[in-house]
């Protein structure tokens, strides 16, 4: 959950009629936080919309199923994609996240020298145990806004996997919701087809 940051103007008192302002960062100004130590070795940060989200422990249902998945795709792909895994994706100069699986497109240097950003992504996955709420309201917005071509949330709990295509103008506009017993394949890799099941587990 965001932990509002609040500043105002050099000198300025904050009374009646003064309401707080948000401090904003850029991935800049993040990146110096963490190189001065401001986050703890174990604390899991990301930057959202130039706020700083401290994400809740991972439990072993999403954990594993993260780990499940990355298998999939690393034995399936064949070298047709890189899988990141819970790994930062800079989508502007005001948000970095770090998505549980990105297949991103091939490149030599795996992306060695920078992070790989909305236009290297085919597709993301995020899977979804307690943070199905914040995934929806908050991530999705940001991924369809940023171009990211296809989206697919996992939900753990209500056993279906949403799946979101074709951006524009900040919004997905194709939705599809499946449960058991469908399967879906990448828009960029339509002979993959993975089921439902095996994404749930």
């Amino acid at each position: 959950m965001a932990k509002a940051v609040v500043a105002g103007k050099p000198g300025e008192k904050q009374g009646r009629g003064k309401r707080p302002r948000r401090r904003l960062f850029n991935v800049d100004e993040y990146y110096r936080m963490a190189e001065a130590g401001i986050f703890g070795p174990d604390e899991r940060v990301e930057l959202i919309d130039g706020a700083i989200i401290e994400m809740a422990a991972m439990g072993s249902r999403h954990a594993t199923r993260v780990r499940r998945l990355t298998r999939w795709w690393v034995l399936h792909l064949n070298d047709r994609a890189v899988v990141s895994t819970q790994c930062p994706l800079r989508l502007s100069s005001m948000s970095e996240p770090e998505p549980d699986i990105a297949l991103l497109r091939p490149r030599a240097d795996e992306y060695a020298s920078t992070h790989p950003q909305a236009e290297d992504v085919l597709l993301l996955i995020e899977v979804a145990d307690t943070s199905l709420a914040f995934d929806r309201r908050t991530k999705l917005p940001i991924y369809a806004e940023e171009g990211i071509v296809e989206f697919w949330l996992v939900d753990l709990n209500g056993g279906r996997v949403d799946v979101y295509r074709r951006p524009e103008h900040g919004h997905y506009q194709d939705v599809d919701t499946l449960t058991r017993g469908a399967s879906v394949s990448p828009l960029a890799l339509p002979d993959l087809r993975i089921s439902v099941a095996e994404i749930l587990g």
